[in-house]
């Protein structure tokens, strides 16, 4: 995916343009580019690399006076990461000017018809293709820009967020969107355009999400028209007031924005169960689950659909709800589940889970799910995306702006909404006593205060990540509840210290793994008190035959795991239901500290971007 940032009004449009960049350029850093109008002249700098790169170029390359400007931070799809395929984009006749998220899927073909019509093609991008037809639609239909740029997109197949902008037309910006986010703030008698707020939120709390296939023309002095693409109908917009403040988007004090996500996650947790569970009057309130209880207690199934991070975070709610509420659940890659003509009817529930909520894979099952009569339940954190507006109701996690690229109190503010809905319906359907329903409200409710206590371990976690910096390859077991944790915790060393980590059931280590183990060998056992412990304790004892590095993460007290292991970091006592929310974060903060250590960019890894909104 792709950021992009517009402003036209009364103030300079560079530094709040560049200031956006700065702050979309989680969702890509392989390039980056701005275009600024003048009030004569149209002037395009970009560059290869980050958004400071394009900093330094600019302040060698261009002036940056004007109250009109675009700008663009790339991760890269069509054409390698270089100056010439950095965006923004000019037409041929060097008129109009584009910025663009997303993928044009019939690019090539569009290419060839353009090239026998005279244009030429500087870049590799599937962007360049698409100004010049909107180009070639202006001309040929002599129409204006904004019905250009709609005649246009009824022509091209894939996804887009787009501002377009003509330097004959000056007073205007025309936007559109198909499967990638596209937010605009309005201001007084001003206009910013930008992939999610965080760009404008200390400008505006106003702000418009548009649908999919939807297009507008911004023009000052005008209030913002709303189209279809498709028929040309005039859509009236919804203003909603933003939630997030500046604060939240900026690192306060932390060296990196994940560190200080690590570190939110109590008060996210918190955040997320705040007026919904009511411990001491055993009571768990959720509208979206209220309003629709029917449904789930007749599920025949729930299918949950996630991707990566939120992926995991489902394979933990597996066993929540079959324990706990005793209702069968299958989890499924939705980049898979999307393309296999899975069997789904109405009387499955499937839960779609992405924090974002801009996952395409994602928002494509749930319109598959949907198309098959099924009940679909949203599970994400940003109020107004689009898998909050696709799904029939759904639930906020409420964990604040995630920046970090890694995913650390995303997944563990899906799994406190997720761990609330099966108690709700264990409660409901009479799977659970009265007894353990309380109990497990009262441990839940005493979960932020635990894992502030597992965060006390990070001078010693830090300590263990010097030792095995250096390892190139890492193995994490767990069993029951903590299994999709190893699962999630190789992920992370992967994602942002490149060292290559797989996550297995630990009972399965025999069937493989094992043959991978020796002195060289790091391999990180959750071994908690509850559930399989004895079992683990085994696996234990037979990686420690074969000289392997044990790291084990316990509960507190442990003395049979600390005289096996080479090292143990310990974590509070729960119960073993909730456990993920306190063996989660060890290896967060390992992951993060070896990478640290290694000179990684931990906000930012190489090759990957926050949110996937193209395929």
């Amino acid at each position: 995916m792709c950021g992009i940032v517009g402003y036209i009004g009364h103030r300079e449009a560079y530094p709040i343009v560049i200031q956006g960049l700065q702050r979309l350029e989680y969702r890509g850093y392989d390039s980056a580019g701005v275009a600024i109008y003048d009030g004569v002249d149209l002037k395009v700098c970009k560059t290869k690399g980050k958004v400071a790169d394009l900093e330094a170029r600019v302040a060698q390359d261009i002036t940056t006076n004007g109250n009109i400007a675009i700008g663009h931070t790339r991760w890269a799809t069509h054409g390698v990461p270089n100056d010439i395929n950095a965006h923004p984009h000019l037409s041929n006749s060097g008129d109009l000017v584009i910025i663009h998220n997303g993928i044009i899927e019939n690019y090539d073909s569009l290419r060839k018809e353009l090239t026998t019509r005279g244009y030429t093609f500087e870049s590799d991008t599937d962007t360049e293709v698409l100004i010049n037809l909107i180009e070639d639609v202006k001309l040929n239909e002599n129409v204006k820009l904004g019905k250009a740029v709609q005649i246009a997109l009824n022509q091209v197949i894939g996804a887009y967020a787009i501002a377009v902008f003509d330097k004959n037309k000056p007073d205007e910006i025309v936007i559109a969107r198909l499967g990638s986010p596209l937010a605009v703030g309005i201001g007084d008698n001003e206009f910013f355009i930008a992939s999610d707020a965080s760009p404008f939120i200390e400008y505006t709390k106003n702000a418009v999400y548009l649908e999919d296939e939807e297009m507008a023309v911004i023009r000052l002095g005008k209030p913002m028209k709303v189209r279809k693409i498709k028929d040309d109908s005039l859509v009236v917009p919804y203003v909603q007031e933003l939630q997030m403040n500046l604060e939240q988007i900026e690192k306060g004090g932390y060296p990196h924005f994940m560190l200080k996500e690590i570190f939110e996650q109590p008060s996210a947790i918190k955040d997320t169960y705040r007026g919904r569970l009511l411990a001491k009057e055993g009571i768990i309130r959720m509208a979206g689950i209220d309003d629709n209880i029917e449904r789930f207690l007749n599920a025949k199934r729930i299918i949950i659909v996630a991707c990566g991070t939120s992926w995991h975070a489902g394979l933990v709610a597996e066993y929540i709800f079959e324990d706990l509420a005793r209702i069968p659940v299958e989890v499924e890659y939705a980049s898979e589940f999307r393309y296999r003509n899975p069997i789904i009817s109405d009387k499955d529930v499937v839960i779609a889970i992405s924090q974002s909520g801009e996952t395409a894979d994602t928002l494509a099952a749930i319109k598959l799910a949907k198309s098959r009569g099924a009940f679909v339940f949203g599970v994400c954190n940003v109020v107004g995306s689009s898998i909050a507006r696709e799904t029939h109701a759904g639930a906020y996690t409420h964990a604040g702006p995630e920046i970090g690229v890694a995913s650390t109190k995303a997944f563990t503010t899906q799994i406190t909404v997720l761990t609330l809905i099966a108690l709700k319906l264990a409660k409901n359907n009479g799977s659970m006593s009265n007894s353990d329903f309380h109990h497990h409200l009262q441990e839940l409710e005493l979960i932020p205060e635990k894992v502030e206590k597992a965060l006390q371990s990070d001078p010693h976690i830090q300590a263990v990540a010097e030792i095995y910096k250096n390892a190139k390859n890492c193995l994490y077991l767990g069993r029951g509840y903590n299994f999709p944790v190893a699962l999630e915790g190789a992920l992370k060393l992967k994602e942002i210290s490149y060292i290559h980590a797989e996550g297995y059931p630990a009972a399965e280590m025999k069937h493989g793994p094992i043959a991978l183990i020796d002195e060289q060998m790091p391999v990180i056992v959750i071994a908690t008190k509850k559930g399989h412990y004895e079992k683990v304790v085994s696996n234990i004892e037979e990686i420690k035959a074969r000289k392997g590095k044990i790291i084990g993460i316990v509960t507190e007290g442990d003395t049979n795991v600390k005289q096996l292991a080479d090292h143990v970091i310990e974590v509070p006592e729960t119960l073993e239901s909730l456990s993920p929310l306190l063996t989660t974060i060890p290896l967060q903060l390992l992951s993060y500290h070896i990478a640290v250590m290694l000179g990684r960019n931990v906000d930012q890894p190489r090759n990957l971007a926050k949110s996937v909104t193209v395929e």
